[in-house]
């Protein structure tokens, strides 16, 4: 099996990792700055504003990792000892008395004295309660040592984290019942052309449902947005115009299909007439077309209009933008290798995204792989990567991301 080739030529067309680079470059340069304070149970999902700083050593003192037996390892000799006192988690011990030992349950301190802790399963209570020990004992064994997971002013998580429910479990065992966050971003999301209807209306002469809009608004929100419902905008340039500028306070504008350099793309003539419009020609497949922009000092970005290319492109650049705005540092999705479960024979000069899934250890894509089909989405469990002028026999490697990996 060959190992996966690297990036081949592109011609006039942007790669991929170049129009990532400036789109990253562009977010770093609007970050949003504004803050809330949350309690952890509403943080879910939302980005840490500040380092979170360990006040206190965590465990704070010494602890059992299990049920069992305290002891200082050098006062057993063979002979059973005493049992002096029984600790339980959330009470304080007395010392432990020379020549004895302390009946402990898991997380409960260890008495000053005991350096050592035996699992119950390796210890004989004896007729007179007196314990003995079948197995060897050492010094520090099954005892937690105080500041093991972390001590006072370490960082425990850096500003830009995503907040799931580990880290805000972390937060909550450092005493955190709140937390400073980035505000979310507002995000508009606008879909352009006669042609589309909303689902539940009928369609009419030439006519189709507008899918887009409800694909990135859902994921929008599982991103952590504020999600602004713009709408259809119809093929009319005062209409988009006047849309535009209720956008005024948002802080991106998401558009899908419509920018472009033709005489019936009125977005597009709408930021170049007030605004600004790059329109990028990118080495990927599908959603060759992308475009960033600004309106009256608003950016855009503008997603190709087809189901499958609003998804690939929002999933590898307009979702790291949206990301990097509110501070995240990391934004690669995990990616690994697999073997091919397919041919690839003709190479492209794009780089082509498939939507596959895993079956038996090796990636299947769906039988067609056309930008229109969201089908064939539904159906992935990920994206398959064929990088530009490369073949595939079964069995190559190919990489595979997750759709777990970006949609969340």
């Amino acid at each position: 099996m060959n190992p996966v080739g690297k990036p081949g030529k592109t011609g006039a067309l942007m790669p991929v990792e170049v129009a990532l680079a400036r789109l990253l470059e562009m977010a770093e340069a609007t970050p949003i700055l504004e803050r809330e304070r949350l309690p952890l149970a509403a943080a879910q999902g939302r980005v840490l504003a500040d380092d979170l700083v360990s006040t206190l050593d965590l465990p704070p003192w010494p602890n059992s990792a299990m049920d069992g037996y305290a002891l200082r390892a050098a006062d057993w000799n063979g002979e059973p000892l005493v049992v002096s006192q029984r600790i339980f988690a959330g009470q304080a011990p007395e010392p432990l008395a020379p020549g004895t030992c302390a009946r402990i349950f898991t997380g409960a301190p260890v008495p000053a004295g005991a350096d050592c802790v035996e699992m119950q399963e390796n210890a004989q209570v004896q007729d007179d309660g007196r314990v003995a020990f079948t197995e060897p004992l050492g010094a520090g064994q099954n005892i937690r040592p105080q500041g093991q997971e972390t001590t006072v002013g370490e960082c425990v998580l850096v500003a830009g984290t995503q907040l799931g429910p580990i880290e805000l479990g972390l937060a909550a065992s450092l005493g955190c019942a709140e937390l400073d966050v980035v505000r979310r971003v507002r995000v508009a999301v606008l879909s352009t052309g006669d042609e589309l209807v909303e689902p539940g209306q009928a369609l009419g002469p030439g006519q189709i449902y507008n899918s887009n809009r409800v694909l990135l608004c859902s994921w929008l929100q599982r991103l952590g947005c504020e999600v602004v419902d713009g709408g259809i905008l119809p093929d009319d340039l005062p209409t988009t115009r006047h849309r535009l500028a209720e956008l005024a306070d948002v802080d991106l504008i998401l558009s899908t299909g419509g920018v472009s350099v033709g005489e019936a793309d009125f977005l597009g003539i709408a930021l170049r007439e007030e605004g600004e419009l790059a329109l990028w020609k990118l080495a990927i497949k599908p959603g060759k077309p992308l475009t960033f922009g600004h309106f009256r000092g608003v950016p855009v970005i503008g997603l190709p209009g087809n189901p499958a290319s609003t998804l690939v492109t929002f999933a590898l650049l307009a979702r790291p933008y949206i990301l990097r705005r509110q501070g995240v540092k990391e934004l690669q999705p995990l990616q690994f290798q697999v073997p091919a479960g397919f041919a690839w024979p003709k190479p492209g000069n794009r780089r082509e995204y498939l939507r596959g899934r895993l079956e038996q250890g090796r990636a299947v894509i769906y039988r067609n792989q056309s930008s229109g089909v969201l089908r064939s989405a539904a159906w992935a469990e990920g994206l398959v990567e064929v990088l530009e002028e490369r073949t595939l026999v079964e069995g190559d490697w190919v990489n595979f991301i997750p759709l777990s990996e970006v949609l969340g």
